[in-house]
């Protein structure tokens, strides 16, 4: 096989070999594409924390292809960027919807996951995320956990087949949290591109099969997330518990299904849900390999499913995913035949990505890929005067709000208002919920989609203008590795301008562990948090203005 220019731009017998070409020996080696995961949580919570440990981790497994289900869409454009200074997988952002209160949605704010419970919200929404130029829509549709936990709304199956058209017109594939085989019938209907989750509930029957096959819809299982003890894990202490047994007829039902619909002729294709509870980035990518044969694939059938199967998914056959002229030269070097024993491919030899060797003897990556974020920059000092008619911060930053979430959330209405006698403000009203730490904020991102941390060592504090009345108040500020930073405000009616010195602030972890602290730092700031909490006898409010450093 002959590479060029990240292409493979011939393939077979007796090649002639240019002058200066680099010459690679691979007798009794295994060449083949590079793997899929057409569904990871690309995290921040994840470990390792950065997109360039997870790249390191990705490439190592021969992972050179990932869509990432986890991102908003303001962080595309400055993750792309950061991607594209590393070596790193080819990473496939999907935009998110769900329907109100459904899955994806009860702990997302409406920046990150879109509500709709319309056809025409459907296609508004897609509209109006196709700026952001997403690779894909992933949607929500199913609120059937598993049938162990409370159910969520679901998504009637109008409205899909909506938000699929619209998606189809501008140009973008559609993947489904489907996990019933009712609602699976549904998604073939819609022609969904891409399950990406294992029915689970039944055995599908020859009515969902055709309905699927008409459809052209591709199945992911992901059936890495749903092993009832998971890679790594130890047994439950109580195997006969009801949620135990749950998981494991469920699991059951899902490698049943794996083989019913692939012996019917629906393309498998191979995802994992990576970032989620034992679910490791890259491990559960090969993991996923051994499950697709354990559920009846042949190994090679696994292989394909994870290679060309993957990338005909998400309609990038034509460019990867198999080894041909013309593809791109995203490749594995493997000692063994995987294609006969599949745990051969866990002896990875070499990778490369657009034909430069990113593992494998002698190989140095770019600096990049040694720093956890990218390099700081500077905002300010001007964070917001809510002058700006597009409603965006004065760094250009788009606002969102932030609260309690879950079925019994905090619902918060954010909106700029005009503020006597001049000029405008920012003004949030909020119906807390029945949670004992119910709260609503409003989050000013330091940079566009809180991507670039924000170097803040130069200033002193944050000032501002506010008033507001109930609740409590606190303003947080928040860091890429050193976490959180707290301290209480007190807010009147009256408008008042306060300065927070950035010594007052004090560590508030996610999780608080006795005894823990952390200096603030300043020089990974991601966002600024005004915060207002109380409990369900409260209606607080608050305006703010003037947010700047000093």
């Amino acid at each position: 096989m002959l590479i060029r220019n990240q292409r493979i731009v011939d393939v077979g017998q007796d090649l002639k070999v240019p002058k200066r070409a680099v010459v690679i020996d691979a007798d009794g080696k295994t060449l083949m594409p590079g793997l899929f995961d057409l569904h990871t949580h690309w995290t921040p919570n994840s470990s390792p924390s950065s997109s360039a440990g997870l790249s390191g981790v990705y490439l190592a497994a021969g992972v050179t292809t990932v869509n990432d289900f986890h991102q908003a869409p303001e962080s595309y454009a400055p993750r792309r960027e950061w991607l594209g200074s590393m070596a790193a997988p080819h990473v496939n952002f999907a935009a998110r919807m769900s329907t109100p209160l459904g899955h994806g949605a009860d702990w997302a704010d409406t920046a990150t996951t879109r509500w709709v419970n319309s056809p025409d919200a459907a296609r508004h929404a897609v509209r109006e995320l196709a700026p952001y130029k997403p690779d894909m829509i992933k949607v929500f549709t199913d609120g059937w956990r598993y049938g162990h936990m409370p159910d969520n709304t679901s998504m009637d199956p109008w409205t899909l087949t909506a938000l699929v058209e619209e998606a189809h017109a501008n140009g973008l594939k559609v993947a489904t949290h489907t996990v019933t085989a009712e609602r699976a019938g549904w998604a073939g209907d819609a022609k969904v591109d891409l399950i990406a989750h294992s029915i689970q509930d039944r055995v599908v029957d020859a009515d969902t099969i055709a309905r699927l096959k008409a459809g052209a819809t591709f199945y992911a299982p992901t059936l890495a997330v749903y092993e009832p003890v998971k890679m790594g894990s130890s047994p439950p202490a109580d195997p006969e518990s009801p949620a135990f047994l749950s998981r494991q007829r469920n699991f059951r039902n899902a490698m049943e299904n794996v083989r019913v619909l692939h012996e019917a002729g629906v393309p498998i294709a191979l995802g994992t849900d990576a970032g989620m509870p034992g679910t490791p980035h890259g491990a559960a990518t090969l993991r996923e390999l051994e499950l697709l044969v354990q559920a009846g694939l042949t190994p090679a059938e696994a292989l394909r499913a994870g290679t060309a199967t993957s990338a005909a998914a998400i309609g990038l056959h034509g460019d990867r995913g198999r080894v041909a002229k013309g593809q791109r030269a995203d490749l594995l070097l493997v000692d063994g035949k995987p294609w006969e024993n599949i745990q051969d491919i866990k002896k990875l030899s070499r990778v490369w990505l657009d034909g430069q060797l990113v593992v494998g003897p002698g190989v140095h990556l770019p600096a990049s890929n040694a720093r956890p974020y990218p390099k700081p920059e500077v905002a300010g000092p001007l964070v917001d005067d809510f002058e700006r008619a597009d409603e965006r911060t004065a760094l250009d930053t788009l606002r969102t709000d932030d609260n309690d979430g879950g079925n019994d959330r905090t619902w918060q209405l954010t909106r700029v208002v005009v503020r006597d006698p001049g000029g405008h403000a920012l003004r949030t009203m909020a119906r807390m919920s029945s949670k004992d730490r119910a709260y609503a904020a409003v989050v000013l991102p330091l940079s566009r989609g809180s991507v670039k941390p924000v170097d803040l060592r130069g200033y002193r504090g944050v000032r501002f203008d506010i008033r507001g009345e109930d609740g409590s108040h606190a303003l947080m500020l928040k860091g890429l590795e050193g976490g959180r930073w707290k301290t209480a405000i007190t807010v009147q009616p009256q408008w008042q301008q306060v300065s927070v010195d950035f010594t007052q602030l004090k560590y508030a972890p996610y999780r608080v562990v006795e005894g823990e602290d952390r200096p603030w730092r300043g020089d990974d700031a991601t966002d600024l948090q005004f915060i207002v909490e109380g409990d369900g006898a409260k209606m607080p409010w608050f305006e703010l203005d003037n947010v700047r450093f000093y």
